[in-house]
């Protein structure tokens, strides 16, 4: 016997949520790493915390507002790449970063200063001829070209001829709003590694002297002691420059890989600039880049800065690296947006410099620490405890709506089963997609979620009981108590919404793992709702077996219709 028209249309919407659950399912265990294991806290997995001091070129303390500030753009850095638990406090003149898990790379990346200068490129860069303190040809030495400014020679008649370099032709190239690698390296550069030693940090007054002697040789404007300069220049150790270089001055400076040493002019357009800054994949060329968009005074001084330099290399620094040094293949660029790329710059290097580009500079350089593992603060215990606690619960609501609603109860058990199963599938399809971590407080503001759909049970509930009060039959009174019921569930799930928008904009920490999640299983509840429970009860108010008073537990509601029903044909008759 086909379906009645009655059943036809919760049935599809029945249909409607298992097809999103059997999506999520597929995408849990088919796509990505296929682990069905959520992403936890600091609390429950423990994490990597790196300590960051200041460096001031006075060697002073650094003032309290350049530490807040400091610690925000981290903080927005972090919530930039979706780093979900992570912590920046301020413990006395450092800064704190904590991660979860064990890699420490990412804390000290988020700990760059990010000051970016666009300078242009003086004669043509050398291999570092110093590594590790060792000279690496001594009888040899290759000699830079260094010269002024004016006399900057076109990169093509120096740059080994690749596909990005093509050599110099009487035609001009192309007009193309943007500008290419003006070389590549003839063997495969390392990528640049986060993951070396950090070193101890110094005391201020040797910190002092570090950048007053590194700037005295890689930022003079002699063109002897710039030569001295970029023979000596040794890539592999930490440079006492970063961050704190003059931007007024030339600048000796290596490549982000290590691989070359480049002599640049004083900047020509400073980071702050910058609008909008994310690293993408260029199809067209099979390579990763990093997207700028500057601000309007940014893209008159880029525009002019294309057309005095054209044919010529612009350096892009980033904390004293060079990150890219491309040539210049289009002249007045006044759209106001380019790109960058590198041999560096693959998918994480250009998603978290778009990101550190896009927040900012910090006010402050840091050296860090090396990074060490931090223990659970709650472990895997109170996690048991946790969810022992809320299996209890949830038991405990089951065995009131059994006792209570009779039959109706495993209506609204089966609900809670589904609500349960698409947060589980939700929280691990976010630790993959946005790295989101499940600490002890998301843990709590899930199970409050979940708690929240039982009252929208009893709201639906206490409505059909409200309709059947008035006389109407249980087929009847579900329907009617449905478009009540919706009205009340809506407005309160609304009023829960927007608290954990607002709690999870002004909070911090872990508070933000409970609004986040709070709003979460609030949205789901909703969806629980109207694709499961209230379709779910039409089905049953069309059914002979669900309309028993011994099964559905409303017979005394039944018998107090007609006691009303009664009393009001007597005083009919009485009048």
């Amino acid at each position: 016997m086909p379906p009645s028209q009655g059943t036809a249309h919760p049935m599809r919407l029945l249909g409607v949520y298992a097809a999103l659950v059997a999506v999520m399912f597929g995408l849990v265990f088919f796509t990505g790493d296929k682990s069905a294991t959520p992403k936890l806290g600091i609390d429950l997995q423990g994490g990597t915390r790196v300590t960051l001091t200041p460096r001031t070129p006075d060697g002073g303390k650094p003032s309290t507002d350049s530490l807040q500030k400091a610690q925000d753009i981290i903080e927005q850095r972090v919530n930039g790449l979706g780093v979900s638990g992570s912590e920046v406090v301020i413990e006395g003149d450092n800064l704190v970063i904590t991660v979860p898990g064990e890699d420490g790379a990412q804390a000290r990346t988020l700990a760059t200063t990010a000051k970016l200068y666009i300078r242009p490129v003086i004669g043509q860069p050398i291999p570092p001829q110093v590594k590790n303190g060792k000279p690496v040809n001594p009888q040899q030495p290759q000699q830079p070209q260094p010269g002024a400014p004016e006399a900057v020679a076109p990169t093509t008649s120096g740059a080994p001829t690749t596909a990005e370099n093509p050599p110099a032709t009487g035609e001009a190239p192309a007009q193309q709003n943007r500008v290419f690698p003006a070389q590549a390296p003839t063997t495969d550069a390392p990528a640049p590694t986060t993951d070396a030693p950090a070193p101890v940090p110094a005391s201020p007054e040797q910190a002092q002297k570090e950048i007053a002697e590194a700037k005295a040789l890689r930022q003079s404007t002699d063109q002897t002691i710039q030569q001295t300069a970029m023979l000596t220049m040794d890539c592999t150790k930490p440079d006492p420059l970063q961050g704190n270089d003059d931007p007024n001055l030339p600048l000796v400076a290596c490549s982000a890989d290590g691989t070359e040493v480049y002599l640049l002019d004083k900047s020509r357009l400073d980071g702050q600039e910058i609008k909008d800054a994310r690293g993408q994949f260029n199809a067209q060329e099979s390579k990763w880049t990093v997207d700028v968009e500057f601000k309007s005074g940014g893209a008159d001084t880029w525009g002019k800065l294309t057309t005095e330099f054209y044919q010529k290399q612009l350096a892009f620094v980033l904390d004293t690296k060079v990150v890219s040094a491309p040539q210049v293949q289009a002249a007045g660029q006044y759209t106001g947006s380019t790109s960058i790329s590198g041999t560096g710059i693959n998918k994480t290097t250009a998603t978290e410099l778009g990101n550190t580009l896009k927040y900012g500079s910090l006010p402050l350089s840091f050296s860090t620490s090396e990074a060490e593992t931090v223990s659970a603060t709650l472990g895997l215990s109170s996690l048991r405890a946790g969810l022992i606690a809320g299996a209890i619960g949830l038991i405990a609501v089951l065995l009131y709506c059994l006792l209570y609603y009779r039959m109706l109860g495993f209506l609204a058990g089966f609900s809670l089963l589904a609500a349960g199963v698409a947060v589980y599938l939700i929280i691990v399809l976010l630790g993959r997609s946005i790295g989101f971590t499940l600490d002890l407080a998301g843990i709590a503001g899930l199970i409050i979620g979940i708690g929240m759909t039982a009252d929208s049970f009893v709201v639906f509930f206490e409505r059909i009981k409200d309709e059947m009060r008035e006389g109407r039959s249980f087929r009847s009174a579900v329907p009617k108590g449905w478009a009540r019921a919706q009205r009340t569930n809506l407005s309160g799930k609304t009023v829960s919404l927007i608290a954990s928008a607002v709690l999870y904009l002004l909070a911090a920490g872990q508070v933000k793992g409970f609004a986040f999640t709070l709003g979460v299983t609030t949205v789901l509840d909703v969806i629980v709702l109207y694709l499961v429970t209230a379709p779910l009860m039409m089905m049953a108010s069309k059914s002979p077996f669900w309309a028993k008073p011994s099964v559905n537990g409303l017979g005394a509601v039944a018998q107090i219709a007609r006691e009303r029903k009664a009393a009001a044909g007597v005083l009919v008759k009485e009048a």
